[in-house]
């Protein structure tokens, strides 16, 4: 029988609003996060990273996402790159470092970002490279192994050996190495056993 691998990537996106197709993404970032065979789970030996920077894709945003974020969507205007040469840039980078592994989409939560890039991926190129199931959500993964609600496994909430020293900076790629750490820390959590009535 045929070893099937997982390989992990942590993304983040920062957009213009709440929703893909009325608002805009304006920049991904995409790190490796490590491989998994179902048995030995392994950490990259080097860093690899993706990041862009994208023309947003119509006239609607929220002054708030972009106080978040930081983003200048003037700029990006002129300067982003078209969504259709990003997304398929970002899919042949994926597909690099994949060989016969399976792409698995780690983010924290998974939703916002998945939906993202879900749908640019599927807008822009056609199909996306983590299909329409291969995402796993940190946050669900470390609820299941500490033994806590979801209502209480929020990234702020998460104990201090868990979290990397670098901080949460709403700028893509470096939110995304941070959460690709937390990832790697939370994989490795031995599960306690949970009391059953």
């Amino acid at each position: 029988m045929q070893l099937i691998m997982d390989i992990y990537f942590s993304a983040d996106v920062e957009t213009d609003g709440p929703s893909p197709g009325p608002y805009s993404m304006l920049s991904f970032g995409i790190v490796l996060a490590g491989t998994f065979d179902g048995n030995k789970f392994r950490r990259p030996a080097e860093e690899k990273t993706f990041y862009r920077e994208l023309r947003p894709i119509s006239d609607q945003y929220e002054a708030e996402a972009l106080r978040v974020n930081g983003l200048d969507r003037e700029r990006l205007q002129t300067e982003g790159s078209p969504a259709e040469v990003s997304m398929r840039e970002a899919a042949e980078w994926i597909a690099s470092l994949c060989g016969s592994a399976k792409p698995v989409l780690v983010a924290y939560p998974l939703g916002f970002d998945w939906m993202w890039l879900s749908w640019y991926f599927l807008r822009f190129t056609g199909a996306s490279p983590f299909r329409h199931s291969q995402g796993f959500d940190i946050k669900t993964a470390y609820a299941a192994k500490a033994g806590v609600p979801i209502s209480r496994a929020g990234r702020s909430q998460l104990p201090p050996e868990l979290v990397p020293d670098a901080p949460h900076t709403h700028q893509a790629l470096d939110d995304a190495r941070h959460q690709a750490e937390i990832f790697r820390r939370v994989f490795q959590l031995e599960i306690p056993p949970l009391e059953t009535e």
